[in-house]
């Protein structure tokens, strides 16, 4: 019965009618036409009146608020196809309702009142985040509203405030219902369950003649042919008209000497540091270096190894300390450095390895320098190209004509449906702009010549559609095969499914389900802990709610996550929570089921009132409004 209420007041109306007026207030988004203009009236309750003007507002706002949750505008027919007409029109007769009850039962807001909840409207907060009047008289000219029409309809709402708190404020969901939920939700179950694999009923003798017949006329719509189209098409981008050929080798080398640094790879050195607490501790462990020991035998002295000194592998430039980039790259291979004021003290260096810069040979990146110049020269030409083939077909020329004056691939798809998929039910995952080609060729007429489609920002996509097969039923001979193959694969199903009802049989009939599992060469699973929300590989979520749908030592049967086998489990054993109560539920699970309550005794409320007073609407005023 709730829920029959709440879809008939439009479950969150109530909600709104304290927000229509107070959120989202900078993006309404209001139809400046119609502000003050017309006098005729959407919505008549009792007294209360809602005006042309207010439906039209509430509308643009909330239009505004769907262009927001889809991050562009909605057009007029979007809005439509969601009803916002009709949803607007529903919150704005609740709104109604509530005001013609306020008004009997003669509630008010004082003016101070009034001006406090203005105050506080953080749509008029300035820098601040005060109450400002420049903001205030800003924002009301932006929404093409009067300061006095804003004070009416914030009374309004703080009327129907009085009547929605004194309904639903304070609403707790009752102990026994939290409890109910807790032993529902906290309970599990433990089942053992056999899995029944098409295999058991396999092979499936081949089909009559009959047989085949009667499943082709029963699903002769399945099978029937849908429109195919050829359609040739030309793709121009720069790599499709760069010629790689047409370089000659004087500008390929002249472009390599150029960038030649882009083939140079620069001298890198494996460089050990050694860093002292002071420069003197540093330059007595020098002396003691010449004087005859090793690097080796002063990193030992400092209570280090070689990995915990060594730096790494770099060219000059990628060394983080300049006077140490400096050092290294000044020494012989094996040589220990003069000490080094490091950034982070003293320092002795010595480098290990040397990999002396290389410049790669023309020879070897002759074809890529070819290649990246006739890549600049496409890009360079392309829009030459792409005019001189549209002057071509404006001359008469066919496409194919036209594109061999100028160098390019005609591609012809001989059949193709709009779905990508040839006869033979191959999809063409190949096609460039894929998705709109197929819808602009089985938009367009045969023969004819259309725009192009971009690729990216720089390319073109051209296309004709060359012939049209309408779609057409087929014969049975065209599909014997695909028919006998989708009736056996049928007929193996409903075996499948008759075999597990006679298995569910059996072991609902008392016999244990290893002595079933044992005769059908099956092997008998269980699975323990199972939750109503949870998941499980074999089972899935279908079959989690028929265990749940069943008592313990109970049967059932269900599909396979698969699709190709069938489930016949037992419950074995339920356990319900031993904490079951209101506590074991978390804070916002109660929370909202008490808004859910509230948002019951609202929508109740509404109907209540829709059914006390007479609601009279005007749907050519509201028509009317819509018309701006």
């Amino acid at each position: 019965m709730l829920t029959i209420l709440r879809n008939a007041a439009g479950t969150w109306v109530a909600k709104l009618l304290l927000l229509l007026l107070v959120l989202s207030f900078a993006v309404w988004g209001i139809s400046g036409q119609i502000a003050g203009g017309l006098g005729s009236n959407v919505v008549s309750v009792g007294e209360t009146r809602v005006s042309v003007t207010e439906y039209r507002l509430a509308y643009d706002r909330q239009v505004a608020q769907f262009s927001q949750q889809f991050g562009r505008p909605i057009t007029r027919e979007q809005a439509q196809a969601f009803g916002i007409d009709q949803m607007v029109l529903a919150q704005l007769v609740a709104g109604a309702v509530l005001d013609e009850q306020a008004r009997e039962m003669r509630l008010g807001l004082s003016r101070d009142r009034l001006a406090a909840l203005t105050a506080e409207d953080p749509a008029f907060r300035g820098p601040d985040g005060r109450f400002d009047r420049n903001q205030f008289e800003w924002v009301l000219r932006q929404v093409g509203m009067s300061a006095n029409d804003y004070l009416k309809n914030r009374g309004q709402v703080a009327v129907r405030q009085q009547i929605v708190e004194a309904v639903s404020d304070g609403m707790k969901a009752p102990d026994a219902l939290l409890r109910a939920v807790s032993l529902y939700s906290g309970e599990d179950r433990t089942v053992d369950y056999l899995v029944l694999p098409r295999s058991l009923v396999e092979p499936v003798e081949a089909p009559s003649e009959e047989a085949v017949a009667a499943w082709f006329e029963a699903n002769k719509a399945s099978y029937a042919a849908p429109e195919y189209r050829e359609i040739s098409y030309i793709k121009l981008e720069p790599d499709d008209i760069a010629d790689p050929a047409a370089i000659s080798e004087d500008d390929a080398r002249a472009y390599y000497q150029r960038t030649i640094s882009r083939f140079t790879s620069a001298e890198q050195r494996t460089i050990e540091q050694i860093v002292f607490a002071d420069e003197a501790k540093a330059a007595a462990a020098l002396e003691r270096i010449r004087g005859g020991a090793t690097f080796e035998d002063i990193v030992a002295e400092e209570g280090k190894t070689l990995p915990d000194v060594l730096l790494g592998t770099f060219e000059k430039d990628k060394v983080a300390d300049p006077a140490i980039a400096e050092a290294a790259f000044s020494l012989d291979q094996g040589a220990v450095s003069e000490v080094v004021p490091g950034a982070f003290g003293p320092i002795l260096l010595r480098v290990t390895a040397i990999t002396p810069e290389r410049v790669t040979p023309f020879e070897e990146v002759a074809e890529t320098v070819r290649n990246e110049l006739a890549l600049d020269e496409a890009n360079r030409v392309l829009l030459d190209v792409h005019d001189a083939y549209e002057d071509a077909r404006a001359g008469g020329d066919t496409m194919a004509e036209a594109a061999d004056k100028q160098r390019l691939k005609v591609v012809t798809i001989d059949a193709i449906d709009r779905n990508g998929r040839t006869p033979e039910g191959t999809v063409l995952t190949d096609l460039p702009q894929s998705s709109e080609l197929l819808r602009e060729a089985f938009e367009a007429e045969p023969g004819m010549e259309n725009p192009p489609i971009s690729i990216g920002s720089v390319g073109f996509l051209f296309y004709e559609v060359d012939s049209v097969a309408p779609a057409r039923e087929r014969t049975l001979d065209e599909v014997r095969d695909r028919v006998a193959a989708d009736w056996t694969a049928n007929e193996a199903s409903t075996r499948l499914a008759q075999k597990a009802v006679e298995t569910e049989n059996a072991i609902a009939g008392g016999r244990p389900i290893a002595e079933v599992a044992g005769e059908l060469g099956l092997e008998a699973q269980t699975r323990r802990g199972l939750k109503r929300d949870g998941t499980d590989s074999d089972l899935g979520e279908a079959g989690i709610a028929a265990v749940f749908g069943v008592g313990r030592g109970q049967t059932g049967v269900t599909p396979g996550e698969s699709g190709d086998t069938q489930i016949v489990f037992h419950v074995t054993d339920v356990v319900h929570p031993v904490d079951a109560g209101p506590d074991a539920l978390p804070q916002a699970m109660r929370d909202r089921y008490a808004s859910g309550l509230a948002d019951d005794l609202l929508d109740q409320l509404v109907a209540r009132l829709q059914s006390q007073y007479p609601v009279s609407v005007d749907r050519a005023a509201m028509q009317q409004a819509l018309s701006f």
